[in-house]
């Protein structure tokens, strides 16, 4: 099993830019040539919140011509910068964005492993929660299936990275407990999957791992002081990959988008 993870894409409305600067949908389209052209071709996309900039309808308009341009099954999650209503308006035809009591969450199979897709989104604020109604519905997930691997997709992630504006957005430090004592419950969640940071970052939690991708556009600076400025940097576009494989576990990989012309062969060594 092959999933692909690809994470805050900050799509704008066509002939916009992000920051003013920042050409999201070229970025995301070089992103997706990658994906479709990699060998072998990856099982699913999950695409970790953020989707658009400003949660505007023609935001997710132009978000659908992209993502319909992959050759992959795709499965998108809200993060702060997301609107419910307007990505629902948009992806009608998604039944499993209907949601339970509101949220946009859903499960679903990329071969052996369950993915779990769940809603961080607090409307008005930057950082996220996971409140009693949708760490229940996560619970009976997990319950559901003890006898599978599990990987969990959200945006917003329940640990600090040392970034300190970002650390300032992240998951609700009463909701990273309840979730970090609900998933030390269920060993067979193999990984957290999450976006936000534009950073590629693991850390152990919940007695699992937790994996943020780097977006496919620009970056978030890597400041490691509490008062570094809020800035970004235009690192290298990446996303994730995660294989599966039964003697392996899930392994988790890096890619960077643009691959510098290569791949190239190791020139074999003489031996005379």
């Amino acid at each position: 099993m092959l999933l692909a993870q690809i994470s805050d894409l900050h799509i704008t409305a066509p002939g916009t830019l992000a920051y003013g600067r920042v050409d999201t949908a070229a970025f995301l389209a070089r992103a997706i040539d990658a994906l479709n052209a990699f060998d072998p071709r990856p099982d699913a996309v999950l695409v970790t919140g953020d989707l658009v900039d400003a949660g505007g309808i023609d935001e997710y308009r132009h978000l659908r011509t992209l993502l319909d341009t992959l050759a992959i099954p795709w499965h998108v999650i809200v993060g702060n910068h997301d609107d419910r209503a307007n990505l629902r308006a948009v992806f009608a035809d998604r039944p499993e964005l209907a949601g339970h009591d509101g949220f946009v969450q859903y499960a679903f199979d990329v071969g052996e492993v369950r993915v779990i897709a769940l809603d961080t989104l607090d409307p008005g604020s930057g950082a996220g929660r996971l409140c009693a109604a949708r760490l229940a519905w996560l619970e009976a997930q997990l319950d559901a299936c003890r006898d599978r691997p599990v990987v969990i997709g959200m945006h917003h992630p329940p640990i600090a990275c040392g970034i300190g504006f970002m650390d300032d957005i992240r998951l609700a430090p009463d909701d990273t407990r309840a979730l970090d004592a609900l998933v030390r419950r269920h060993a067979n969640v193999e990984r957290i999957v999450c976006g936000h940071v534009h950073r590629a970052i693991g850390v152990r939690f919940g007695g699992t791992l937790v994996w943020c991708a780097p977006s496919t556009a620009h970056q978030v600076a890597l400041q490691l002081k509490p008062d570094g400025p809020d800035a970004f940097v235009m690192e290298p576009p990446a996303f994730g990959l995660h294989l599966w494989r039964a003697d392996l576990g899930l392994v988790t990989h890096c890619l960077s988008v643009d691959q510098g012309g290569g791949p190239q062969l190791f020139q074999r060594r003489s031996r005379a």
